[in-house]
């Protein structure tokens, strides 16, 4: 392919990305409160942006695209499917955000990102918050194997611009080859997985990115784009960040209490 007609690709993809950054889980279902207690609600000015997943006492992973100009803006609300019953003892600052180095935007990858709480997690008691383990070594998922996604953005496709539902939703999901969403995007990051949205009557949208992607009870990916059509499914795949790509800097930052120079 020429180097033109590479560039006019990737322009139109940009723009099929662009204002399609999240995932409102379209013909999920209510998660139960016994189970994904490791989910976080990212908040801006007290107002949820993103969704969230606690991987130590102290870090949260979530999208790197929805980082805030403003730190301390920026909190975390855990122990809680719904959002309604947030209270102040569920509300973390944000003290560090730890933004992957080589993140540019959602069309060339890298869309991950730490943050730091400012007081450790209190794991365990009558609404237990729990930690989701990550992989150990980088995973090649089986096509068609199920896995899911949560989220707190709205329910129905037409309601994709008019903000967020308070319960916590959750939906299976088919791993998609990735040379077939390869072909369908035209062209895709190489540090990311394929999953839901395609061939299906439900999957991802714009609102609520962030969130992980479980399979086998590891969070294999973070919610990262998918296309701006309103979330009327059949349509391209869901596009999720690959964490088992980003294994030592995770490491490094979670080792070492702070963001990598």
């Amino acid at each position: 392919m020429h180097a033109l007609q590479k560039c006019l690709l990737f322009t139109a993809v940009t723009c099929l990305i662009q204002n399609a950054l999240g995932s409102e889980i379209i013909n999920g279902k209510k998660a139960d409160e016994k189970f994904m207690q490791y989910m976080a609600s990212v908040q801006n000015n007290k107002i949820h942006t993103c969704g969230g997943f606690l991987v130590s006492e102290d870090f949260v992973m979530t999208a790197a695209h929805c980082a805030v100009k403003k730190l301390k803006s920026l909190s975390v609300v855990l122990g809680t499917h719904d959002l309604k019953k947030a209270n102040k003892k569920m509300r973390y600052g944000v003290k560090m955000m730890c933004r992957h180095p080589a993140f540019k935007e959602v069309a060339n990858g890298n869309d991950i990102m730490l943050l730091k709480l400012s007081k450790k997690v209190s794991l365990g008691g009558k609404k237990p918050i729990k930690l989701i383990p990550l992989p150990i070594q980088q995973l090649n998922l089986k096509e068609k194997k199920i896995c899911s996604v949560a989220g707190w953005g709205p329910t129905e496709p037409r309601k994709h611009r008019s903000g967020y539902v308070n319960e916590l939703q959750v939906l299976d999901v088919p791993i998609i080859n990735k040379d077939e969403c390869q072909k369908v995007w035209g062209q895709i990051p190489k540090n990311v997985i394929c999953a839901g949205g395609y061939k299906a009557k439900s999957g991802i949208c714009q609102g609520d990115s962030g969130g992980p992607l479980i399979c086998n009870k590891l969070a294999v990916g973070i919610v990262s784009f998918n296309n701006d059509n309103g979330c009327n499914y059949p349509d391209v795949p869901n596009v999720y960040t690959d964490i088992s790509q980003f294994l030592p800097w995770i490491t490094d930052i979670l080792k070492k209490k702070k963001c990598k120079g």
